[in-house]
């Protein structure tokens, strides 16, 4: 469910309540003046991919965003659980794993193009995961993260995050853009 800013100011808040919602209005303010297009969501959860059980291209999975155009991605969680980072080098593409590229050959049709065309049409050249003994970095809550994306003209790597298994019957307050 979007949020709005008519919503947000119509909300009967204590102190603290009026303080967060100053805070989130904001950040909207900052976000739409840097000509971004910020959107808030009360999220209970995303929907699940599981079509192959040998990969996931969810957003429960790491994964990096990928442009057309020259963006970053911005992320706030305010509420709920928070998303989650790792540092480039200690994950590996998902289609790198022997295994999961062989399985990912048998379902390529090569009368459809080349196999890396195919990969990226499916969108499994996003996916990675940790290497052993890696510890997630997590974001928090209340926290603005510039996520860059995966773009030609990107001059740093994209950044692997994915989203968190929510709390049971616990909604998620995120700003993204």
């Amino acid at each position: 469910t979007e949020v709005s800013e008519a919503d947000l100011l119509a909300l009967e808040l204590s102190d603290k309540g009026n303080l967060a919602r100053q805070t989130i209005l904001n950040d909207l303010e900052l976000l739409t003046g840097f000509g971004a297009l910020p959107s808030l969501n009360l999220l209970k959860c995303y929907e699940r991919d599981d079509e192959f059980s040998f990969i996931s291209t969810d957003v429960y999975s790491f994964h990096v965003d990928r442009s057309p155009l020259a963006a970053d991605t911005f992320l706030c969680t305010y509420y709920g659980a928070s998303s989650d980072i790792l540092p480039n080098h200690e994950a590996i593409q998902k289609i790198l794993d022997p295994e999961i590229r062989a399985k990912l050959k048998k379902l390529h049709d090569e009368t459809e193009g080349s196999f890396d065309t195919f990969l990226q049409e499916h969108f499994f050249d996003l996916h990675y995961q940790p290497k052993p003994n890696v510890k997630p970095i997590n974001l928090g809550n209340g926290n603005l993260w510039r996520l860059a994306v995966d773009h030609p003209f990107q001059e740093v790597l994209p950044c692997i995050h994915r989203a968190p298994t929510e709390n049971t019957a616990e909604y998620r307050l995120l700003l993204i853009c």
